[in-house]
């Protein structure tokens, strides 16, 4: 291990994070299997769909708090399902009731139920609120690096552009819109959407992601607890690549991987 690597903590609202990888709780089989798949992505933050996780809000029913304690994992309740600054603003609101003053929560508002793409002018305002309430956001939002700035400016704690459509796994469509983002913020910059496969998660952190947040490509999987494991050495392996330092791309241009002196020239015979 480097000093880079020892040390290379993922700092979310002043707090310390080894993981760089952030899942999500739902479409799993059932409690169990999140349980298990968390646990092998390594995951210190766990997201969570207010609208369709019980944590509380349903008493008598299965709740996830029992195999994804707070004590354990900190938990970062989501707006997933809101249209609308209002709806998503109330949900937090909730979240923080039934979480006893939580107030680290990601924000989403979503534009269509087709694409699930954000509804920026919505978020905008949501953010608005929310900070002014006292909530330290965590927004999803488009990849678009003006709005990114507005978001970082509003005194959201993370911004989290999306790679490719919720669920889609297409992996990174726009590199070159993240890297913009990722050169010009002051706030940690983490993908939201669209990873697929662990080379998508790879290539987000080559780039210089601070970290990734998923949950359709771990609990969608054939073995949703081995790609969980999966997705957590490849966010490793980005990251100390990031760290590292790429060599530079060579275009039509060889560079030979062993020592040239002393050798033969081309066309040259022996005595």
């Amino acid at each position: 291990m480097t000093p880079h690597s020892m040390n290379d903590s993922l700092f979310i609202a002043d707090q310390a994070y080894a993981s760089r990888l952030l899942v999500g709780t739902g479409k799993y089989r059932d409690f169990e299997q999140t349980r298990a798949a968390v646990e092998a992505s390594g995951a210190q933050i766990v997201t969570v769909a207010i609208r369709r996780t019980n944590i509380g809000q349903n008493p008598g029913e299965p709740n996830l708090l029992d195999v994804l304690p707070p004590s354990r994992y900190t938990l970062l309740p989501n707006t997933a399902g809101c249209y609308s600054a209002e709806d998503a603003v109330r949900t937090l609101r909730l979240a923080r009731e039934l979480l006893d003053g939580h107030d680290l929560v990601k924000l989403e508002v979503l534009g269509d139920p087709a694409t699930l793409y954000p509804n920026i002018v919505e978020t905008l305002q949501a953010a608005r609120t929310l900070v002014r309430e006292g909530f330290k956001v965590m927004v999803y939002t488009s990849d678009d690096p003006i709005v990114a700035r507005q978001l970082e400016d509003i005194g959201c704690v993370a911004v989290m552009p999306l790679a490719s459509l919720i669920g889609s796994g297409m992996g990174i469509l726009n590199p070159w819109n993240l890297r913009i983002i990722i050169d010009n913020a002051q706030v940690p910059v983490l993908v939201d959407a669209g990873v697929g496969t662990a080379s998508d998660a790879a290539i987000a952190m080559e780039l210089g992601c601070d970290g990734i947040l998923m949950n359709t490509a771990i609990a969608q999987a054939r073995d949703p607890v081995l790609m969980a494991s999966a997705m957590k050495k490849a966010v490793e392996g980005g990251r100390q690549a990031f760290l590292a330092g790429p060599m530079e791309k060579r275009p039509y241009r060889a560079s030979p991987s062993s020592p040239t002196g002393g050798i033969i020239a081309p066309g040259t015979a022996r005595p």
